[in-house]
């Protein structure tokens, strides 16, 4: 009997405790949900669970919605409103300090929680360390023996993306030595580059780049490709984006005297004035794989049917969460290489190891 006295006021302790804090949903089908609400727009609301991580739930499946602490609602007038949150009849009540908001459900554009409130905020005006996405890439070979080969090749990729920009900068560097007699550097390039877009609406973006390359074996100093103009966000959704731009771009290259098949060249510097169009792709197949591919042509305008043109692909599939395997290609091709007995075309073909790094504000 003890025990049993024992137990009940256990239980009754427990039922007069106060239960721990939580936003409710109430489904059309009666099911209650608790945990706390992340985010949501006019489809969807996000629930964060202890029991089932991240929860999705449409908006149509939805009955009552109830928070504990306030959130962050964008009304349809693109105002935003906090308070704790009800419904009645299909409508959002936000119970603000200023009084009661009342948005219909279907109305809704925005909510946030506290935490992704600050992480808006802070994105509109971020610092230049944050934000950045990206990844260092490493391959090495080595052969000692009947063959005597060194194999290197480096990759840099970082990216910035705002509510209105995006910055990019990336690098792509391969080196080869064979060391037998006879042998010597078999590939020394380096490609890299930096680009800008502003979006001037939804749709519509100016961006600017500059481009640079390095062939010794080209006898290729230095390539400089500065572009300017004007592109189209054609697709924009986050598994799959499509930019496609035009304008125009000065071009400075430099090569030095070399010797080959054909006799020895003289050093040549060129200043061109040309044109600027490309695209740019992503694809996220999966959660671990993503696709990424940007092409640049470079017509010129000082000597017509003359052209440059840039192409760079990678596929990184990810190990862990900043360990990651990639695959890449980058492609150089000059139409009409100064250097006589050169090649027309450069190509990089790379895969190693990727190490990821994101200084995005969780």
């Amino acid at each position: 009997m003890k025990s049993q006295r024992t137990l009940a006021v256990l239980l009754a302790i427990v039922a007069a405790a106060p239960l721990g804090a939580a936003d409710t949903v109430v489904l059309n089908n009666g099911v209650n949900m608790t945990g706390n609400v992340d985010s949501a727009d006019g489809k969807q609301l996000v629930l964060k669970t202890d029991y089932a991580d991240d929860v999705t739930i449409q908006w149509s499946k939805v009955k009552e919605l109830t928070t504990d602490k306030p959130i962050f609602v964008v009304t349809p007038d693109n105002k935003t409103v906090s308070g704790v949150v009800t419904t009645e009849a299909g409508t959002l009540i936000i119970h603000s300090s200023s009084g009661d908001v009342k948005v219909p459900l279907a109305d809704v554009r925005t909510i946030r929680s506290l935490k992704q409130q600050e992480a808006y905020e802070s994105s509109l005006q971020p610092s230049l360390v944050q934000d950045w996405k990206g990844s260092v890439n490493f391959g090495f070979a080595l052969a000692r023996g009947n063959s005597n080969t060194t194999n290197l090749n480096i990759g840099f990729l970082a990216d910035r993306k705002t509510q209105t920009d995006e910055t990019k900068a990336y690098l792509n560097s391969v080196y080869a030595n064979n060391t037998a007699p006879g042998g010597g550097v078999t590939a020394n390039a380096i490609f890299s580059g930096l680009a800008y877009k502003h979006d001037l609406n939804k749709e519509i973006f100016g961006f600017a780049s500059a481009d640079y390359t390095h062939n010794a074996l080209q006898f290729l100093n230095l390539q400089q490709i500065y572009s300017g103009g004007l592109g189209l966000h054609a697709v924009n959704n986050p598994n799959t984006t499509l930019d496609v731009f035009a304008g125009i771009n000065y071009t400075r290259q430099s090569y030095s005297a070399g010797a080959t098949a054909l006799g020895i060249s003289p050093g040549v510097t060129r200043n061109i004035l040309g044109l600027t169009a490309g695209e740019t792709f992503m694809h996220k197949f999966s959660s671990i794989t993503t696709f990424n591919e940007d092409f640049t042509f470079f017509p010129e305008l000082s000597t017509p049917g003359q052209y440059l043109f840039a192409f760079d692909a990678a596929a990184t599939t990810k190990i862990s969460k900043w360990l990651g395997w990639q695959i890449t290609i980058a492609d150089r091709y000059v139409s009409n290489p100064p250097i006589l007995g050169t090649k027309t075309n450069d190509i990089i073909f790379a895969t190693g190891v990727t190490v990821s790094f994101d200084t995005s504000i969780k």
